[in-house]
């Protein structure tokens, strides 16, 4: 059964048709175009090796518009990566920039509710640094650090840990050291820092 076409069909047959009619007409032979150089004064006997060169720089035309499409689409992609990177960190900076210390405390041992002001050297006991963090960032892990320096400036100890991650905003978190019977007696310092940022600090007197 022949298809049967409408109006509409047969109109935009009709132009393909009169556009292909009139590429045809443009176009031209081999023997025509040498008729032509042959007119310009031209090598027709070259026209072999023109129509290669002609080929191979549309070839690399297409090759060279290609090349920057891919590039462009790498450097976009770059830019995506770099763009999110940097929109992460500063998410991340901002977390951490807002973590603050509630309360902190020293304590002798498991003992949570003391807060010491005095130690005595000869218990020979570990002092707990303990703190309460506010506004800690969900679903991360805090980097901590704690100094604890003796009554002639000189840092003693230093803790180093990374905590568990972090389940609640209200987070109880502590450094712990030792002061036995050679401690120097006086003023003592403990400090806790968040990645450098110091957070909290608190004094003591050994005696």
């Amino acid at each position: 059964m022949a298809q049967r076409l409408t109006q509409e069909q047969l109109s935009q047959i009709v132009t393909e048709v009169q556009g292909l009619q009139l590429r045809r007409d443009a176009e031209l032979d081999q023997q025509q175009v040498r008729e032509i150089l042959q007119e310009l004064n031209l090598p027709p006997e070259l026209l072999d090796e023109a129509l290669i060169q002609l080929n191979r720089r549309q070839t690399l035309e297409v090759q060279q518009r290609r090349d920057r499409w891919i590039t462009f689409g790498v450097v976009a992609v770059v830019v995506v990566v770099i763009a999110s990177t940097i929109f992460f960190m500063q998410q991340q900076n901002s977390a951490l920039s807002r973590v603050s210390a509630q309360q902190d405390r020293i304590t002798l041992g498991q003992n949570s509710s003391e807060n010491l002001k005095t130690i005595s050297r000869q218990t020979n006991r570990e002092v707990l640094y303990r703190v309460t963090l506010k506004d800690a960032p969900l679903g991360k892990k805090l980097s901590l650090s704690c100094n604890w320096t003796d009554p002639s400036g000189q840092i003693v100890k230093q803790n180093n840990y990374q905590t568990r991650e972090i389940n609640t905003s209200v987070w109880d978190t502590q450094c712990r050291y030792t002061i036995n019977s050679a401690a120097n007696v006086g003023n003592w310092k403990v400090q806790m820092f968040l990645e450098g940022r110091q957070i909290s600090d608190e004094t003591f007197e050994v005696k």
